[in-house]
């Protein structure tokens, strides 16, 4: 179901909802303009006063298209991690057109100040078809656990050769499915807690500090081949290279291992088995559960497939890593194709425990590293593996 766009400024927001855009081919066409009463333009738009940091709410929409800073809504766990609007060298980290880093610091400094009531409540939206936006929900500064300089960290980047910073910061999205349009009228005439249509999980986190995500358990689905590979031209010259770089499967086993590190930092040690007698397995490893004073291992094997990516890894293969796993063991496959859906069915159904890290996977793990083209790829190989 969607929202037509005439119908806007009497919505309410519901989780996941599309709310369609105009038809005029022009900027008039923008949602949240209309749906929110901010900015027709912009990841960042506020309503309120920037100047005295009197904030009655703030939206921020995320297109997904920007390479150089990609935000991430994890479903799953709630959390949401968005980059702020220093995109471009030749400004200090807070000297922004529309001041979004320096009301991100004002915020986050209010939340490990004890400051809540002070910060204005977000509001995320993600970019769908044409001018369409999906409401993902009602958010706030920080996340359980984390503490104050890890949920607001100003990062490097550079372009063109020239270094600058912007920063990540990390929301909660909060367990509230509908947001009566009443209160966003509220929040403009400043009743935000006291409003009887304000989310009761918000207010308890502005009265308490206590965080209630809104989380979703994962469907176990076996993805098709569209959905493994990549769509667009850069991604897929990004595939192609690391395909041609590499003479052979075996020469491609230490990049895999590599990529499976970048993925999660707790796979703390890997051994390529080239050579040895490994049973079969490419890779092996170490997992580390806990922290640093107070954990266990867990062993993994990994299978790596340097295939073309028009050719996908059918049950041969997968057998091959599934027979060789021990009790407690999982099981990591690394492709620069597909697994074809008949064994990704397999895999599912029989619950076998196996991360697949297919093409689609490889280009974003590399990007959020800060490799995002082929020519950054192909530095990055030529500097860390041999090619034979």
């Amino acid at each position: 179901m969607s929202v037509l766009f005439t119908e806007l400024d009497k919505a309410d927001l519901l989780i996941d909802e599309v709310y369609l855009g105009g038809t005029s081919g022009n900027i008039s066409d923008d949602v949240l303009s209309k749906l929110m009463y901010v900015e027709n333009s912009g990841g960042f738009r506020v309503r309120g006063t920037k100047k005295d940091f009197d904030l009655k709410y703030i939206v921020l929409f995320t297109t997904g298209e920007d390479i150089d800073w990609i935000d991430e809504i994890d479903v799953q766990s709630g959390k949401f991690i968005y980059y702020g609007d220093n995109k471009k060298p030749g400004k200090e980290l807070h000297d922004t057109a529309k001041k979004g880093n320096l009301i991100l610091k004002e915020c986050f400094n209010n939340l490990h100040s004890n400051l809540r009531e002070k910060i204005p409540p977000f509001f995320i939206f993600s970019k769908d078809k044409g001018r369409n936006v999906i409401f993902r929900g009602l958010a706030v500064p920080g996340y359980e656990g984390m503490t104050g300089t890890e949920d607001l960290m100003a990062l490097w980047n550079i372009k063109n050769g020239y270094r600058f910073q912007n920063y990540k910061a990390t929301f909660t999205i909060l367990n509230v499915a509908k947001i009566n349009r009443i209160w966003l009228d509220d929040l403009l005439n400043s009743k935000g807690i006291t409003s009887m249509y304000a989310p009761q999980v918000w207010k308890d986190w502005i009265l308490n500090g206590h965080y209630s995500p809104l989380k979703s358990m994962k469907v176990k689905q076996y993805r098709n081949k569209s959905e493994q590979i990549p769509k667009t031209k850069q991604d897929l010259e990004i595939i192609s290279c690391i395909h041609s770089y590499f003479k052979s499967g075996q020469a491609f086993e230490p990049c895999a291992g590599r990529l499976a590190q970048l993925m999660d930092s707790n796979i703390i040690d890997y051994i390529v088995t080239r050579g040895t007698k490994d049973g079969g397995r490419d890779v092996v490893g170490k997992y580390r559960i806990g922290i640093e004073s107070s954990s266990i291992m867990v062993d993994f094997a990994l299978e790596a497939k340097l295939y073309n990516i028009k050719n996908g890894v059918g049950v041969k293969e997968t057998s091959r890593l599934i027979s060789r796993l021990r009790h407690r063991q999982f099981g990591i496959l690394v492709t620069t194709s597909y697994v074809d859906e008949y064994t990704y069915k397999e895999i599912i159904i029989d619950e076998h425990p196996i991360v697949i890290i297919s093409a689609v996977e490889i280009v974003s793990i590399l990007k959020r590293m800060g490799y995002k083209n082929k020519l950054q790829v192909l530095e990055w190989l030529r500097a860390n593996f041999k090619p034979d």
